[in-house]
């Protein structure tokens, strides 16, 4: 459940979505780059152009389009900490300097196709670093075009989300909702945050595909309790009183989520407490003795967090389930409920899930 980087998963898993990508670009490129693009040609591309040290920093997608009728890349660039990088510029070159590489050497040709750069910033200070290379070179504004043509120079799109008001998110449900948490997420109200979520879930309930927005629902949803360090528990309650209200189908994942993520915190706390204890040289029966504990522990929270998704998987296929059967699942050994999950797209009804309860 702990993702050492929640920011790079979010973006990546919405973005790797053929239709969210194209909605950002119809709604957000300029209207010169969009006359020349051919958006049904949108297909994005596995590579990752980051380096390890920047791997906590940056994210990235790269996208193949048709440029003016010739095969060319759009090269998403996401900036995920709450501060700016002042040499994104130079930064950006490395990356579209090893993507034409990669074209060169994969395909064996002397032509580059042609690369479109854009940053996405969702920091909490407004992005006032000069979006044009040429800016980072001392002394190249005040040279003349003559000398300016030998000295590398281009310019990149820039989305600070950090400004961004309600009104001026547009696109999709599913692009609106990636855009505002991103933009509130380091906010340092947690009620921001709060009300950013509750908001997107009235957005999700008014989808006509409600399978498409309970798995959004669950994406965004681990993001949010991963990411949103100030969330209170008092603002999870919240959040998932107001979800039962107004969007039942989603409350059973969030709860789950957030079970999911205590548990993980008694489990970093006894780790902690076994590291402790051996730093202070505790007799071997002790040691024995919370490894027994420990064991028993993780059978039980398995047979905690099997029962939930046993649960939740049904929810998600049948819509509403008795509470009556809610409670016989809880009860199952984690081997039968190993067998309800691994065949839950063989289920026809809920009467064949039945015979195990």
């Amino acid at each position: 459940m702990k993702i050492q980087n929640p920011h790079d998963k979010f973006f990546k898993e919405v973005f790797s979505n053929k239709a969210v990508a194209k909605d950002f670009m119809s709604n957000y490129l300029p209207q010169s780059i969009i006359n020349i693009i051919d958006l049904n040609t949108l297909e994005p591309q596995k590579d990752s152009f980051i380096n390890e040290d920047l791997q906590e920093v940056f994210s990235d997608m790269l996208f193949r389009v048709n440029i003016n009728k010739r095969e060319g890349y759009i090269y998403f660039l996401f900036e995920h900490k709450s501060y700016i990088s002042k040499n994104i510029s130079f930064q950006l070159l490395k990356y579209m300097i090893e993507i034409w590489e990669a074209k060169i050497k994969k395909e064996k040709k002397d032509e580059l196709p042609m690369i479109i750069p854009l940053v996405i910033y969702h920091g909490i200070d407004e992005w006032k670093v000069n979006t044009r290379l040429g800016e980072m070179i001392n002394g190249y504004n005040e040279l003349s075009e003559n000398v300016k043509k030998f000295i590398p120079d281009y310019e990149y799109l820039i989305y600070d989300l950090s400004k961004y008001t309600d009104e001026q998110i547009k696109g999709e449900i599913q692009l609106r909702i990636l855009l505002t948490i991103f933009r509130d997420i380091f906010s340092k109200d947690s009620n921001v945050v709060r009300m950013t979520v509750l908001r997107a879930v009235e957005y999700l309930s008014k989808l006509d595909d409600q399978q498409t927005g309970i798995e959004y629902f669950e994406t965004f949803m681990r993001y949010i309790l991963n990411a949103g360090q100030r969330l209170t528990k008092e603002d999870i309650n919240d959040i998932v009183k107001n979800i039962e209200k107004t969007y039942p189908e989603g409350s059973e994942v969030v709860m789950t989520l957030a079970e999911q993520l205590r548990q993980e915190g008694r489990q970093e706390g006894i780790q902690k407490g076994i590291q402790e204890g051996i730093q202070k040289g505790l007799q071997e029966g002790i040691q024995k003795g919370l490894q027994e504990g420990i064991q028993e522990g993780r059978k039980e929270e398995k047979k905690e967090t099997l029962s939930k998704t046993a649960i939740r998987l049904l929810i998600k296929k049948f819509g509403k389930l008795p509470e009556e059967s809610k409670d016989k699942i809880v009860q199952l050994d984690p081997e039968i409920l190993e067998i309800i999950i691994d065949s839950i797209f063989e289920y026809k009804s809920l009467d064949d899930v039945k015979k195990y309860i």
